[in-house]
């Protein structure tokens, strides 16, 4: 299994942060198939093979993903998916 772990600096506030971090989360839904639910700051998603979590702080935003045995290799093509978006939806 492996982890991408990727953090990322904002100055817009954690309520805009979070709003945008929904957008993020709803394409990752309907691109992956993957269930997401708010628990307080905490924005959990869930897909077959990978789960992981995206934390919205007041100027900071991390993403968390835990893949599974088959998406392993691909680790390095799914942070790079995870950074262009975070730079696309925090800027």
């Amino acid at each position: 299994m492996a982890t991408v772990d990727i953090t990322r600096e904002h100055n817009l506030g954690k309520e805009e942060a979070r709003a945008r971090a929904q957008k993020m989360a709803d394409k990752l839904a309907q691109k992956l198939d993957a269930k997401c639910t708010w628990e307080g700051d905490n924005l959990s998603f869930k897909r077959s093979g990978a789960d992981g979590c995206i934390e919205v702080r007041e100027d900071l935003v991390r993403v968390t993903v835990k893949l599974g045995m088959m998406l392993t290799p691909m680790a390095g093509m799914v942070k790079g998916e995870i950074e262009k978006s975070l730079d696309k939806y925090l800027s």
